[in-house]
């Protein structure tokens, strides 16, 4: 009997192989390598190139680690080995070694398949980003799938090397029954964070790239994680914030905007003729909306809105689109375009050093 024309039967020439078995071997070796390298330069590219949704991310560049290679490699190697001990009763070799050999194949093929699968969680937004109008959303869903796999990839890898080093995983899973539930009693919080992450991923309150407002600190979302979110404040500087605090508090997004209020204030001597008053806010409206970049016209207003012995105060009400840069240049428009009007009318600017001097 042979294995591909190959004679394993025979005398031992090396050691407790025959030529035959030795030769088969080989093969198996040489297999293994190819099937490593054939793995990693071209089916998993192709896989990773079939199945993503966007073309951020090339499948050269992820899978570029040797050791996919030779987590295939072992693979193969551990397959090839486990036929020949079931179908070859005739192969003449040291069955002990080989059992060995076996194992370890096995064993080297679950932990680095357990690392490569630790790495690949960081590419899980190669498979839920997508280029569309719900971009952040997806960003936000993938940091957290992204936190979840990894817990996810650490515990069962717990237990799988525990089992391969031959721990009784029975006894280990009822004492971790017990010691989880004292740790979930301890650790209150955390589980709350936890929940927190998953109702900010459900109700979505804000998502990754969005500039909110919540206890009182404000900033960019940069990450959502399972326990904590961080905020880039606008002094570059990154604020973490537990989930569980987000959840129970008010969370103001300004990115969720539709546009922006601008609302100046100006200040007239009480002696100024209340006629030109009233045609300084009719002709400032008309002008400001008469800008292309003035919205909801129908809720913008410039009117008298207090009367004091010593000033009379104007208010106004605008709306811009929801642009910081649109905002700031508009605002100070608005301010000159108030501050020429006042004067072509004639009206005196209320100024409190002055009557403090009179």
């Amino acid at each position: 009997m042979g294995v591909l024309g190959i004679d394993v039967a025979g005398e031992a020439e090396f050691g407790a192989f025959s030529q035959g078995t030795a030769t088969v071997l080989a093969l198996t070796v040489l297999l293994s390598v190819g099937a490593g390298i054939f793995s990693r330069r071209m089916l998993f590219p192709w896989l990773m190139d079939l199945f993503s949704k966007t073309e951020r991310i090339d499948g050269k560049d992820l899978f570029a680690p040797k050791s996919l290679a030779w987590m295939i490699g072992l693979l193969v190697m551990w397959q090839s080995l486990d036929w020949l001990f079931m179908n070859e009763s005739d192969m003449v070799w040291d069955a002990d070694l080989m059992t060995r050999v076996m194992d370890y194949s096995r064993a080297g093929f679950i932990i680095l398949m357990l690392f490569a699968a630790y790495r690949l969680v960081d590419y899980l937004d190669a498979f839920i980003v997508v280029e569309g109008d719900d971009m952040a959303a997806r960003r936000s869903l993938a940091s957290v799938a992204e936190s979840i796999g990894r817990l996810a990839v650490v515990i069962i890898g717990f237990f799988v090397i525990a089992g391969l080093f031959g721990v009784n995983l029975n006894g280990l899973i009822a004492g971790l029954g017990i010691t989880g539930l004292a740790l979930a009693l301890a650790a209150r919080d955390s589980v709350a964070n936890v929940f927190g992450a998953i109702s900010i991923i459900i109700d979505q309150p804000f998502n990754v790239g969005d500039w909110i407002i919540v206890e009182d600190i404000e900033g960019e979302v940069i990450n959502i994680g399972l326990r904590t979110t961080m905020l880039r404040t606008g002094n570059d500087t990154i604020v973490t914030i537990p989930n569980s605090n987000i959840t129970n508090s008010p969370v103001e997004n300004y990115s969720k905007r539709r546009f922006r209020r601008i609302r100046p204030t100006f200040e007239f001597e009480e002696g100024n003729d209340m006629v030109a008053l009233r045609q300084f806010c009719d002709e400032l409206c008309e002008q400001v909306l008469a800008d292309s970049r003035a919205t909801k016209q129908e809720d913008s207003w410039v009117k008298v809105t207090q009367v004091l012995p010593s000033k009379v105060t104007v208010s106004c009400n605008f709306y811009c689109p929801s642009s910081a840069k649109i905002q700031r240049e508009f605002t100070e428009d608005i301010i000159i375009m108030a501050r020429s009007r006042g004067e072509e009318l004639g009206l005196g600017f209320h100024e409190p050093r002055r009557r403090a001097q009179m």
